[in-house]
């Protein structure tokens, strides 16, 4: 028998894990405080996987880069094909949060997806809200 020790990811107690494995298979954890530790640490020992978050060039937005992550999580062997595959990409602006930037990315059948939203430069129209508004009209004086 094998024992692994890992820190839970799962929620922000960090519960200390053992696995104990058998033959390649899973034959007890114990540490865990909830469900989803018992859950993290099989997927852990058995198909680990993660989700990669990065940024990509923007071409005439407000601003330079836009951030984006996988849509869901992918096998932890394929993190490096997936930032290949992220560098040099440029998107032109506007993007929204959820646009699809690379679909099945790095054949992972994950789409790499827009995690914040960049106007274009020569979008003019401001978010009014009564603070920003109040903050103006200070500013004018």
């Amino acid at each position: 028998m094998e024992t692994i020790n890992l820190t839970c990811i799962g929620c922000p107690m960090g519960c200390p894990l053992t696995v104990t494995m058998e033959n390649g298979e899973v034959k007890d954890v114990t540490g865990n405080t909830c469900k989803r530790g018992d859950d993290y640490a099989r997927k852990e020992v058995t198909n680990p996987t993660r989700i990669v978050t990065s940024t990509v060039i923007c071409e005439g937005g407000k601003i330079d880069a836009v951030s984006v992550k996988t849509k869901s999580d992918i096998p932890k062997g394929k993190i490096f094909d997936v930032c290949r595959a992220l560098k040099g990409v440029a998107v032109p602006a506007p993007v929204k949060i959820g646009d699809v930037i690379i679909k099945d990315v790095a054949g992972t059948g994950v789409d790499i997806i827009a995690t914040k939203q960049v106007r274009s430069e020569e979008h003019t129209s401001e978010l009014q809200s009564p603070v920003h508004l109040v903050c103006r009209l200070l500013l004018e004086k």
